[in-house]
C-alpha cells in the first residue's frame, strides 16, 4: 500500500489497521464483518495463502484479491425506476383492492421517499374521488404516489369514468391491474398529456405501471396503444391528435410490473421462470419498435422475506412491489381480527376462489383458508352457477343449503339487497338482470363474493367465517421471517418500517451472495436478516 510522504520529511510508517478494520478468516467473525455493507470489503487471502478472508474499511497490507464497494438498498434495483419517480428506494407498496391499501399508506411511503398506490379497485366512484382528492391535497409537492386503476370488464363504464378521475386530477402514477386487453381507460391513462420537451423527447404528464401476469398480456403494454383505441378518443374528444401521435412512438407502459403468486389475482407462475421470459420479450419489443428509453421490469408476488426480495432484484428487477403481506401493517384498512387471521397463517394456508369480479368468467383469485369457510362457500356458488340458468332451476335441497349456510338469508331477500346496490352504483345491471335470469343469478352470488371482503374489513364478528381475505405464501415467509422480533408485533408493523426491513435484509443476504461466490467462507446466518428497529 503506498504512503504519502513530504519532501524533506522522515518516511512514515505504514499505517497499523485497528482490530475494527482488520483481516478476519473465521466463517463466524466474517459473517459479522459483511453485515456492515455500507462499507468497501476487500477479499484478502491469508499469509500461507491457502485462507480467504474479508477486511473493511481502509485497504490492508498484504494481497487483495478484489474489493467490493460499499452496498446500500436504495442500490439494489435500477437506478433510471428512482430517477424516473422521484424515489430513494426502488420499493412499491402495491394496491390492496377496496381501500386496504390507504391514503395513510400511500401518504407514508411517499414521505420516506418509496412510492405507494391507493387500492381503487371495488371502490364506488365517490369513494375513490374522495381519496383522490384528499392524497392530491396532502401531496401536492410531491409525485411518488399513485392510484390503482383496475380492469372491471363487468363494469367497464365505471372504469373509465374512474380513468378519466385519475387523469383530471393530476394523479402522477397509475397502477393498472388485472387487465387481459387494452380498454379505452387504460390508453387514456398512458396518452393524455403526452408532449414533447425542448430537445425532442417525448414526455409523459402521467406514468403508467401496468401490472401482467402473461407475456401477450405484457405484449400489450409493451407496444404502442393500437391506432383504433387511439381514434376513438381522439373521436370522443378524450385525447387530442398530437396526443394520439405521440402515443404512437412510446410504450402504453415504461414500467412493467411482473406479477407471480400473489396474493388475489393471480396465474401462480413462479418469478423466476415468468421474470426472464418477460425481460427477454421486452428487449425485443424495444429493439423492433426503437424507444429511446428503456423499459423497466418490476417484481410482485411472493415476495415477504429478505431472501425473495434479493432474489427478485438478483433476477433483474428493476423494483419490488409489495403487496399482501402490508396487510397486517398499522396503516392498512383492514379489521384487527382479519389482521390476526393473517398474523397466523403459514405459506400453506392459502388456496384459490371465485373472484368477485370476474365470477361470469371464472377467474380465481387467491385467498386466506385458515380459519375461514370463505374459498369452500363461494365455490359452492360458483358450482351452483354453472350447472343452472337461474335461481329458480336450482333444486330445493341445495338452495336450501346455500340459503342456511352461505347467504345465511333467501334468495330473495338477497336480491333486494344486491338491487339496492346497482340502483346506487348502476342501474343498468338491474335492467340486465330482469330480462336475464342468469346474470341475476351471478349478481346474488356476487354480494356473498363481495359482501365477504367487507366484514374482513369491518371485523364483522358474526361473519368471522366467511372472511375474504386476500393472501398468498409470502404471508406465511413473512410471519416466520419476523417471529420473535419486534416486527412480530402488529402495532410495531407499520409498512415504512416493513419496507426498509426488507429492503435492509435484501442488501444484506446480497452481499453475503456476493462473497460466497468469491469462495469466502460464511455461516448460514450471513444469509439472514432479523428485522429491528431503522430509520
Amino acid at each position: 500500500m503506498s504512503v504519502l510522504t513530504v519532501p524533506g520529511a522522515p518516511a512514515a510508517s505504514p499505517p497499523v489497521l485497528s482490530p475494527v478494520f482488520a483481516p478476519v478468516f473465521s466463517p463466524e467473525e466474517i459473517t459479522a464483518r459483511a453485515r456492515q455493507i455500507r462499507r468497501p470489503v476487500h477479499v484478502v487471502s491469508a499469509p500461507d495463502g491457502r485462507e480467504l478472508g474479508i477486511a473493511t474499511g481502509p485497504v490492508p497490507d498484504g494481497p487483495v484479491l478484489g474489493t467490493l464497494p460499499p452496498l446500500y438498498p436504495e442500490w439494489l434495483g435500477g437506478r433510471t425506476f428512482c430517477e424516473a419517480h422521484g424515489v430513494r428506494f426502488p420499493y412499491v407498496a402495491g394496491e390492496m383492492a377496496n381501500g386496504i391499501a390507504t391514503t395513510r399508506m400511500v401518504s407514508a411511503m411517499a414521505r420516506a421517499e418509496m412510492l405507494g398506490f391507493f387500492g381503487a379497485g371495488g371502490l364506488a366512484y365517490p369513494d375513490v374521488e374522495r381519496a383522490v382528492h384528499a392524497l392530491a391535497r396532502e401531496l401536492d409537492t410531491r409525485d411518488n404516489w399513485g392510484v390503482n386503476l383496475i380492469h372491471s370488464p363487468a363494469e367497464p363504464e365505471l372504469e373509465f369514468r374512474v380513468a378519466e378521475l385519475l387523469v383530471s386530477a393530476g394523479v402522477p402514477r397509475i397502477s393498472a391491474s388485472a387487465f387481459m386487453e387494452l380498454t379505452p381507460a387504460v390508453v387514456l391513462c398512458s396518452a393524455r398529456g403526452l408532449r414533447r420537451d425542448p430537445e425532442g423527447a417525448v414526455v409523459r404528464r402521467t406514468r403508467l405501471l401496468a401490472k401482467v401476469s402473461r407475456p401477450e398480456v405484457a405484449e400489450r403494454f409493451l407496444s404502442p396503444a393500437p391506432p383504433v383505441l387511439l381514434d376513438q378518443l381522439v373521436a370522443r374528444g378524450k385525447l387530442t391528435r398530437q396526443e394520439a401521435e405521440l402515443a404512437a412512438l412510446v410504450p402504453v407502459a415504461e414500467d412493467i410490473t411482473v406479477e407471480a403468486d400473489s396474493g388475489g389475482h393471480t396465474d401462480n407462475r413462479p418469478l423466476q421462470a415468468l421474470l426472464p421470459r418477460i425481460a427477454a420479450l421486452r428487449d425485443t419489443l424495444c429493439r423492433r419498435f426503437g424507444y429511446p428509453r428503456p423499459v423497466r421490469l418490476g417484481a410482485a408476488g411472493g415476495l415477504g422475506t429478505p431472501d425473495a426480495v434479493a432474489a427478485a432484484f438478483a433476477l433483474g428487477a428493476s423494483y419490488v412491489v409489495i403487496g399482501s403481506v402490508n396487510q397486517t401493517a398499522t396503516e392498512a384498512g383492514l379489521s384487527d381480527e382479519a389482521k390476526t387471521m393473517l398474523c397466523d397463517a403459514d405459506v400453506s394456508d392459502v388456496t384459490m376462489a371465485p373472484a368477485a369480479d370476474m365470477f361470469e368468467l371464472g377467474v380465481k383469485l387467491q385467498v386466506l383458508s385458515r380459519g375461514t369457510m370463505f374459498a369452500q362457500r363461494a365455490g359452492r356458488l360458483h358450482s351452483a352457477y354453472r350447472a343452472h340458468g337461474s335461481l329458480e332451476e336450482i333444486p330445493a335441497a341445495l338452495r336450501a343449503s346455500i340459503e342456511r349456510d352461505v347467504l345465511r338469508a333467501p334468495f330473495d331477500e338477497v336480491w333486494q339487497r344486491t338491487r339496492a346496490f346497482w340502483a346506487r352504483r348502476d342501474p343498468a345491471e338491474i335492467t340486465r338482470a330482469e330480462a336475464d335470469p342468469k346474470h341475476r343469478m351471478a349478481l346474488v352470488f356476487r354480494w356473498y363474493l363481495g359482501s365477504s371482503s367487507q366484514w374482513a374489513i369491518t371485523g364483522e364478528a358474526s361473519r368471522r367465517a366467511d372472511y375474504q381475505i386476500w393472501c398468498g405464501p409470502a404471508m406465511g415467509a413473512f410471519n416466520q421471517w419476523v417471529a420473535g422480533t419486534f416486527l412480530a408485533a402488529p402495532a410495531n408493523r407499520s409498512v415504512v418500517q416493513i419496507a426498509l426491513n426488507l429492503l435492509e435484509g435484501a442488501a444484506v443476504v446480497t452481499r453475503a451472495h456476493q462473497l460466497r461466490t468469491y469462495g469466502v467462507p460464511l455461516t448460514a446466518e450471513a444469509f439472514s436478516f432479523p428485522p429491528r428497529e431503522l430509520a
